[in-house]
């Protein structure tokens, strides 16, 4: 093993996005992410005085950005890999004020009318090297 971990992290969002939009997506992407991926979040650790701190990602999480058709085109790829979990964002999801309003629209809404605006990805280092490997931080 050369010091990198096995598995990483990425979250991609569209261009598209303003600043705001973009921050709020890989927000949520990375509180479902820190949910359903175990162990991604690291135990408390304490400071020099004592005081507990609850645990952080115990991996980088870089926040990338790329086109909105390459950021669908990403949720298909990830979709199709053993060993990856990914959960998509979409300009649905981000338009709604509430949970409620959220689970009414997706249970109407076909998957393949669902516009992706963000993508957070976990899984095996060079799948997920492969998927986003090439794209710019957010800035």
């Amino acid at each position: 093993m050369t010091g990198q971990p096995e598995f990483k992290c990425a979250i991609v969002v569209s261009d598209e996005l303003p600043t705001g939009l973009a921050v709020n997506a890989a927000s949520v992407l990375s509180l479902t992410m820190g949910h359903r991926v175990e162990g991604l979040v690291g135990a408390d650790v304490q400071d020099a005085d004592g005081v507990t701190h609850p645990g952080v990602i115990h991996t980088p999480l870089p926040i990338l950005v790329a086109p909105r058709e390459q950021v669908a085109a990403i949720v298909r790829a990830a979709a199709t890999q053993d060993g990856m979990f990914f959960v998509s964002f979409s300009s649905l999801a981000q338009g709604c004020k509430t949970y409620e309003e959220y689970i009414a629209k997706m249970a109407v809404t076909p998957t393949a009318e669902l516009a992706s605006v963000g993508v957070g990805l976990h899984g095996p280092r060079r799948q997920v090297n492969k998927l986003v490997g090439a794209l710019p931080l957010l800035r």
